[in-house]
């Protein structure tokens, strides 16, 4: 119901503005902060390259996580041993340390030990994997939630492993995984931020040299945020769209 009436969504969401941009208004009026805008002004075309250089990176980090997320799930499911032992120590490993220290880590020792001098692309696949251990976890839950019954069946119609995840256990876990996935990607394209540190000079490192360069604290922050929101909501709003595609009863 609510996706068949546009316009009172519209009208709801205005209506609720509203008070928030008064609200957000006021406080800066309290603060009597004295906006700046030329320097943004000035380095728009670096604003503009730090957020291609950000979608780039995110685009490329989220293939290599889901492809590589898909792969940690089938090896914790796998029946040999080391296998899932091998996925398994992967994905504990990468949850439980920070990505700021798989980056310098990764970066600094890793790279340099294989002579790979592509900070983009060393970010692009330290970022990729870290999302995959992740996804690993949500895609392996959505398809244990799946019913015994469902693998049953399609051992009973002569399904062999791989046609079973094809046919019948990928489609309805695709559904289940979205919410969450959405949810990792989307948090994937923030955390581009910690590249910097690598020297990438994506959206946040160009925001912050602008800053520098200008002698000003909020101007350029605000339209980054624009900017993240600019990716993300489309990206939301595109995994709802595949939700109602797959809603059907399992």
């Amino acid at each position: 119901m609510p996706d068949r009436l546009p316009a009172t969504r519209v009208f709801w969401s205005l209506l609720l503005l509203a008070p928030v941009s008064l609200a957000i208004y006021a406080t800066f009026a309290v603060v009597h902060y004295s906006w700046n805008w030329q320097p943004l002004w000035n380095y728009r075309s670096q604003f503009v390259w730090g957020w291609l250089t950000t979608i780039s990176i995110s685009l490329g980090a989220m293939i290599i996580s889901v492809l590589l997320g898909f792969a940690l799930m089938l090896g914790r499911r796998s029946p040999w041993e080391p296998v899932r032992l091998l996925s398994s120590g992967i994905v504990e490993v990468i949850r439980g340390s920070p990505l700021l220290v798989q980056l310098l880590l990764g970066y600094y020792i890793v790279a340099t030990a294989l002579q790979i001098n592509s900070p983009l692309l060393v970010g692009t696949l330290l970022l990729g994997l870290f999302e995959a251990a992740y996804l690993a976890e949500i895609f392996r839950g959505a398809v244990e939630s799946i019913g015994r019954s469902q693998w049953e069946a399609a051992r009973a119609v002569g399904f062999n492993p791989r046609q079973t995840y094809r046919y019948v256990i990928i489609p309805q876990a695709v559904r289940r995984a979205l919410p969450g996935t959405t949810g990792e990607l989307v948090s994937l394209i923030k955390s581009s931020s910690l590249l910097s540190v690598i020297g990438i000079e994506e959206l946040v490192q160009k925001v912050r040299v602008m800053n520098s360069a200008s002698y000003t604290a909020l101007e350029g922050f605000i339209p980054l945020a624009i900017a993240y929101l600019i990716v993300t909501l489309p990206l939301s709003r595109w995994a709802r769209h595949l939700e109602r595609r797959f809603a059907y009863e399992t």
